[in-house]
């Protein structure tokens, strides 16, 4: 919040001084430089025609009379740095108390759309799709709540060859079952535990309806039965990690509802797509430094690529001004095809955005954990989360960076120590809890929003400015699309809380008002620590 007035106020003086507009950054200034640090004498130089070290002390004595500041210096070449007065550090502290709730201010309007987690119908949830669900969820709860209008979608691959090879793989499974134990899986079909299970309740539900018989109708039922079933799954695993999704949408219904007949007649008539060995081509090249690309196969049959043009279409007809994709890193070629598709089509270049995630690797002590999907062997997410609790799965896949490889530590994961960053956080608010169980105990009286201006050691004043950072932390977020931002400033904000815990008394029966003063911060802190745990889907608990 500071961060907002301090810049709206250096855009004031800019404005009366070098009597332009220009983009200039605010930060948390390096230790033993203040509060806030600005290079908007750095930037503004060329437009005022002066050194910035010139501009920067114009500046300061435009700003001197505000009752931000305590104090502002100015650092060779140009950096303006910023101390903060107490009284807007205890402003920002009240405005928490009193609302119970850290009040930010909302950025965004536009209606926007997450689509994450989509994946074959053809098995369970693995690792790599918990990644990707947990980044879809945490970016969806912090862009609404800075008030943009999300829609979470799931993509449901329900069409194609993989549709087929996995009702044939049930069909052979259940066969098998009924002593047919020369049928073999198709060579590149799905041969994982989750089908002989599937196919053993289709064997107490149909006994031997199905056996040695095989045509088209059949072939419907099984690729029904199998993709109704495995996605009846990854509908439990998605509830039990926390996350839902406000659409799932059918990859069938494209071609069901005209959409994909009408894509190919608007990217016809506008002369970019051809026929070329018996397929139908789209221009890619005429877009982007990329080969041309098959639309319709030459035996007819529709590329993934054309589903998935119509897909985006159908998202931008439905008014969305942007949609962000989250897919694996492998998917990053189909990325450029996309874009020419969206150009060739007339879609605004700010509507298709994708994030890419990297593989994650297990470990458990000094050893990978294997993860291969040949053979139908891999690690679920359902084994992980039931390894490590569903709160270390989504704060370890929140932590880092979608563009880093991810090792997730599971013996990490499940250590009861401050080393383990989530039991970290969450340690810290139920310390705060405690406070207050104690200042029960002790009859200590907690009353709301007084006696704070006795707040004045460093620790005290350190834990209120990293408070107030908790908006910017959410900007971040937003501006990287990376949910890290998020749990790297709460663990920030718990270092700072247990220092403040460390070197201040905070329950003392001997001095109430400066006890209540050190509970109201407590109890600010204990606010955003439980709405950023909120925002990640983990929880914030009382005891630990």
């Amino acid at each position: 919040m500071l961060r907002e007035l301090l810049k709206a106020e250096l855009v004031k003086a800019v404005e009366k001084i070098v009597n332009e507009s220009y983009n200039f950054e605010v930060d948390i200034a390096p230790e033993g430089y203040g509060d806030f640090a600005t290079n908007v004498a750095l930037v503004g130089a060329k437009y005022a025609k002066k050194p910035p070290m010139q501009l920067a002390q114009e500046l300061k004595k435009d700003l001197g009379d505000s009752e931000l500041f305590e104090s502002i210096e100015i650092a060779k070449p140009g950096f303006i740095n910023f101390v903060v007065r107490k009284s807007a550090l205890l402003k920002v502290l009240s405005r928490i108390i009193d609302s119970d709730n850290y009040p930010l201010n909302k950025i965004g309007s536009e209606k926007i759309q997450f689509e994450y987690g989509s994946a074959n119908p053809t098995g369970p949830f693995t690792v790599g799709h918990g990644r990707q669900l947990v980044i879809g969820d945490v970016l969806s709860n912090v862009f609404t709540e800075l008030g943009y209008q999300v829609t979470r979608e799931m993509y449901i691959n329900d069409a194609g060859r993989q549709i087929k090879l996995l009702g044939r793989s049930l069909w052979v499974r259940y066969n098998q079952l009924l002593g047919e134990e020369d049928l073999q899986i198709p060579e590149d079909g799905y041969r994982g535990q989750y089908l002989i299970d599937i196919a053993k309740k289709l064997v107490q539900e149909q006994a031997d309806s199905y056996k040695d018989r095989w045509d088209d109708n059949v072939a419907h039922f099984f690729e029904q039965y199998a993709v109704e079933s495995i996605l009846q799954d990854m509908k439990r695993d998605l509830s039990e990690l926390g996350c839902s999704f406000d659409v799932y949408f059918s990859e069938k219904s494209l071609v069901e509802d005209g959409t994909v007949k009408q894509v190919l007649s608007i990217l016809e008539e506008k002369g970019y797509t051809y026929w070329k060995d018996g397929a139908l081509w789209l221009k890619v090249s005429e877009f982007v430094d990329e080969d041309d690309k098959v639309l319709i196969k030459k035996d007819g049959t529709l590329t993934y690529f054309l589903t998935d043009i119509a897909y985006h279409y159908n998202k931008y007809k439905r008014g969305f001004w942007k949609v962000y994709d989250i897919w694996g890193s492998d998917h990053h070629g189909h990325i450029p095809r996309m874009m020419a598709a969206m150009k060739a089509l007339g879609v605004h270049d700010e509507f298709f955005n994708v994030i890419l995630h990297q593989f994650v690797t297990l470990k458990r002590g000094d050893e990978i954990v294997r993860m291969s999907t040949r053979a139908g062997e891999f690690v679920t997410l359902q084994e992980l989360r039931e390894e490590v609790g569903v709160d270390a799965t989504r704060y370890f896949f929140a932590m880092i960076d979608p563009n880093t490889h991810m090792i997730f530590d599971l013996n990490l994961a499940k250590e009861r120590s401050s080393d383990n960053p989530v039991y970290y956080v969450q340690y810290a608010h139920a310390r705060i809890c405690s406070l207050f169980e104690q200042a029960k105990i002790k009859s200590v009286e907690f009353k709301k929003g007084e006696n704070i201006e006795l707040l004045t050691q460093k620790s005290e004043l350190d834990l209120i400015k990293r408070i107030d950072a908790f908006e910017d932390a959410l900007r971040d977020v937003v501006r990287t699309l990376s949910p890290s931002k998020l749990t790297q400033y709460l663990e920030q904000l718990a270092y700072d809380f247990h220092t403040f815990y460390t070197k201040c008394l905070i329950v003392d029966q001997e001095n109430p008002e400066l006890s209540n003063a050190r509970l109201n911060l407590s109890y600010a802190t204990m606010i955003v620590l439980r709405k950023g745990l909120t925002l990640l889907g983990v929880s914030a608990p009382e005891k630990m």
